[in-house]
């Protein structure tokens, strides 16, 4: 996610090559890949803890007398021997050797996600807590200086914010990035708004409250917070959906800086400087 300032010190500009600019300030760096390492950990290890239990469930309760369950991974006998399942609103689909039974040759085990995608890869639900709430608290941490800079300064409303223009340009910017054609700028086009707004103010805010709501501890604190979610089931299952958004828009990410120019969009985000279309390839009105 590459929230980006797009602060330019005058001091480091260089006057032989216009199309090479300071796009991204140090600050947004650091958060940016605080995040990304925050965000790692939080899945690899809220996998671990989901293993512990491999269901999802809407409502205030859950156990064998009620019929809520809209996720399960699990393992089965059949006349083939052990297979893993998961199964989604009543539909079950076979998934071994990934989900619900996965393991080396020979020493398959039934768990819901393997081994290779858990911290810690062996089965240590206390573990994993620590390792999810210290990130937790990380991100959570970042994202509020980050917010509360972000409104200071202007950065939001300047680079993030989505404009009348902007709107305006949705259907071609939907066009150009089917085409795999992008436009090297130094403001963000308005799908880059929309995305990273989602991400920033919707999926990580929702996240960090679906998880507050879990906690047992926050109930004396905030005992109304549990109602509002639906129970703390309901906010268990939304929890687990803001994680699969966050994985779909890191793929899809990761593709468009491929697509864009990987080299170039690195170069950006770890030493902020990135390079734009020359003047005469450029569109006559800006992306801002």
């Amino acid at each position: 996610m590459d929230s980006a300032g797009t602060s330019q010190p005058a001091a480091e500009a260089d006057a032989k090559d216009t199309t090479l600019i300071y796009r991204q300030s140090r600050w947004t760096r650091l958060t940016h890949w605080l995040w990304a390492i925050s965000l790692f950990f939080m899945l690899l290890s809220g996998l671990q803890i989901f293993n512990a239990r491999p269901q999802l469930y809407i409502g205030k309760q859950s156990g064998f007398e009620f019929n809520n369950t809209i996720l399960q991974i699990g393992a089965q006998d059949t006349d083939n021997g052990p297979r893993g399942y998961t199964e989604i609103f009543g539909h079950r689909f076979d998934t071994t050797g990934v989900l619900g039974w996965s393991g080396p040759p020979g020493q398959e085990t039934p768990r819901a996600f393997p081994a290779w995608a858990t911290i810690p890869s062996y089965y240590d639900l206390g573990t994993a807590r620590v390792v999810h709430f210290f990130f937790a608290w990380v991100l959570s941490a970042t994202l509020l200086v980050w917010l509360v800079a972000g409104l200071i300064n202007g950065h939001i409303r300047r680079d993030l914010a989505p404009r009348l223009s902007d709107l305006r340009k949705l259907p071609r910017d939907i066009v150009d990035h089917a085409k795999l054609k992008f436009h090297h700028t130094r403001d963000y086009n308005t799908l880059q708004k929309m995305a990273y707004g989602g991400v920033l103010f919707v999926l990580l805010p929702l996240m960090i409250v679906t998880g507050l709501a879990m906690s047992p501890s926050m109930d004396s604190v905030l005992p109304w917070l549990n109602e509002v979610l639906g129970g703390r089931q309901t906010a268990r299952t939304i929890h687990f959906t803001v994680m699969v958004l966050l994985v779909l828009f890191f793929i899809i990410h990761i593709l468009m800086i491929l697509a864009a120019g990987p080299i170039n969009e690195l170069r950006s985000i770890i030493t902020g400087w990135y390079r734009t279309d020359p003047p005469a390839n450029e569109p006559t009105e800006r992306s801002a």
